[in-house]
């Protein structure tokens, strides 16, 4: 009798309790409900981004010149394999690969510099940083123009102007007037660049210096190190994972830099970067396929960087919860 009852019970239980059949549709439906709101944003950001990207895949494989429709074929990786070999492409792609690193390493030391040097507790250190971040805050357009027509002139330029002045000083009559874009292109494109990107730079060491430990670097002063030694083995190695991010992330900007380039040079005396020799393909040469190739090397280049900077972000992140 027990027996009966016990399998009665055992019966009734399971009539009641889902089985894991309706629990995994349950679970289901619950995790779309979550995920429904979102599908609006999803479905747009495919139609705005991805769209448009296997639209520029497929049309990177043609060779399309606008001005001779008619003449209009497949030719597979032919374009692809021109941004490698044509001189011109080459050269671009070398030129922003030069300009990307100089660009990087000269704006990560000078950052680095004005970094330690706002980490310390002064009078005023609010204002002087708001001055120090200006720059990048300006439009890109707009710093491109301010060093072309305010500094770079050769009639009326603040850096001819210093020039007459110093040279008046020692007794000159007639000081040098450089044309600094015709004498020097690269170099003055690259030097806009990085007195606007140098407070990026700032910004990220500063906020690294910022999260460094002080008992470490307290107990090292007791023990007897100097300024040199607690940078070298203490904010350094701190800072390591600060400056791949600021190395990651201005890369990814540096190599799409088009404004500068348009706005200083024009893209002449060798200044041409695949950005701009996209734009020259595109909207001069008028070759839809090939400018389309270029476009796709840039992308995929700067999907590369942006993976690395956003593994770097993740260690970042993960390192601050564990502390």
């Amino acid at each position: 009798m027990s027996r009966a009852t016990s399998t009665t019970a055992r019966v009734a239980a399971s009539s009641r309790s889902p089985g894991p059949e309706p629990r995994t549709r349950l679970a289901r439906t619950g995790s779309w409900a979550r995920r429904a709101p979102l599908l609006p944003a999803m479905i747009f950001l495919v139609v705005v981004t991805q769209l448009p990207f296997v639209v520029t895949l497929v049309i990177s494989s043609f060779s399309w010149n606008s001005l001779d429709p008619t003449s209009r074929h497949f030719a597979g990786l032919s374009n692809y394999a021109r941004v490698f070999t044509d001189n011109e492409l080459r050269s671009a792609v070398g030129t922003t690969v030069i300009m990307t690193v100089s660009i990087v390493a000269v704006s990560l030391v000078l950052g680095l510099i004005i970094a330690l040097l706002l980490n310390r507790a002064f009078l005023g250190r609010g204002i002087v940083r708001t001055l120090f971040i200006a720059p990048f805050l300006l439009v890109p357009v707009a710093a491109a123009l301010l060093w072309k027509d305010a500094l770079y002139n050769p009639n009326y330029g603040l850096l001819n102007g210093l020039l007459t002045w110093v040279g008046q000083l020692f007794g000159s009559h007639h000081p040098a007037q450089p044309d600094w874009l015709s004498t020097m292109p690269k170099t003055a494109v690259e030097t806009s660049l990085i007195w606007q990107w140098t407070p990026f730079m700032m910004l990220i060491l500063l906020a690294g210096l910022q999260s460094q430990p002080t008992d470490a670097i307290e107990a090292a002063r007791v023990d007897g190190a100097g300024p040199l030694q607690i940078f070298r083995y203490l904010t350094l190695p701190h800072l390591r994972r600060y400056l791949e991010l600021g190395t990651l992330l201005g890369s990814i900007y540096i190599v799409q830099n088009f404004d500068a380039v348009f706005t200083l040079t024009s893209g002449g005396l060798g200044t041409a970067n695949l950005p701009y020799s996209i734009y020259e393909t595109f909207y001069q040469a008028h070759e839809y396929g090939q400018a389309s190739a270029n476009a796709v090397v840039v992308l995929v280049a700067t999907i590369v960087i942006a993976t690395f900077a956003l593994r770097v972000v993740s260690s970042l992140f993960r390192e601050e919860t564990q502390r």
